[in-house]
């Protein structure tokens, strides 16, 4: 069985555990490199990344 860190979240998901908005997310997969990956028309997103990416500093206004 996978880890949780290693399953794909949807966008809804994604915006629920960083506690932000669609428009936000959005703006930070365009300018501030939060790893995303594009399936068809979604997004999916590895939590096991964007933890790294957060913890990196990269996620700061």
């Amino acid at each position: 069985m996978a880890e949780i860190g290693d399953r794909y979240y949807s966008m809804p998901e994604i915006m629920k555990y960083l506690g932000i908005s669609r428009d936000t997310a959005l703006r930070w997969i365009a300018t501030k490199e939060m790893p995303a990956h594009k399936v068809g028309k979604k997004w999916k997103f590895k939590v096991s990344e964007i933890d790294e990416w957060v913890n990196s500093g990269k996620a700061e206004e």
